[in-house]
C-alpha cells in the first residue's frame, strides 16, 4: 500500500490495487487527539477485543503496589485488532533493523486480579 501525505491540509492518502481496480483512501486527521501511555491491557470475548491505555506516573522503583491512571479504551473487532497485530509486529521489526532490539525487563509486578 502506497501513502502519501498532504502536507498543508493534514490529511494523506493511501492507493491500493492495480489501476483498474485501485482505492483511494483519505486519512482526514483534522479532529485526531493524542494521547499518551505506557501502559496497555488487553481482553478480548468472541466479538471484540478491547485495549486499554493509561500512565503510570510512579516515581519510586521501590514501591510494592502501584496505581495507573487508565485513560483510553479502544474496542476492536476481531478482524481489526488481527491487522492491527500484523501492522504492529511488521513496525516492530523495522524499529528493531534499524535501532536494535528493544528489551523487555519483567519484574514480578502483578495487577488487582493478581495477573503478573
Amino acid at each position: 500500500m502506497a501513502q502519501k501525505k498532504d502536507g498543508e491540509t493534514g490529511k494523506g492518502a493511501a492507493s491500493t490495487g492495480t489501476d483498474e481496480t485501485r482505492t483511494t483512501i483519505k486519512w482526514d486527521v483534522a479532529k485526531m487527539q493524542t494521547s499518551y501511555a505506557n501502559v496497555c491491557n488487553v481482553s478480548s470475548t468472541r466479538e471484540e477485543f478491547t485495549l486499554l491505555f493509561g500512565i503510570n506516573k510512579t516515581w519510586n522503583p521501590e514501591q510494592r503496589e502501584l496505581t495507573v491512571d487508565m485513560s483510553d479504551r479502544i474496542i476492536l473487532n476481531p478482524y481489526a485488532a488481527k491487522r492491527l497485530a500484523l501492522l504492529l509486529s511488521s513496525v516492530i521489526r523495522q524499529h528493531e533493523e534499524r535501532y536494535g532490539v528493544i528489551s523487555l525487563e519483567t519484574g514480578d509486578i502483578k495487577d488487582t486480579q493478581g495477573n503478573a
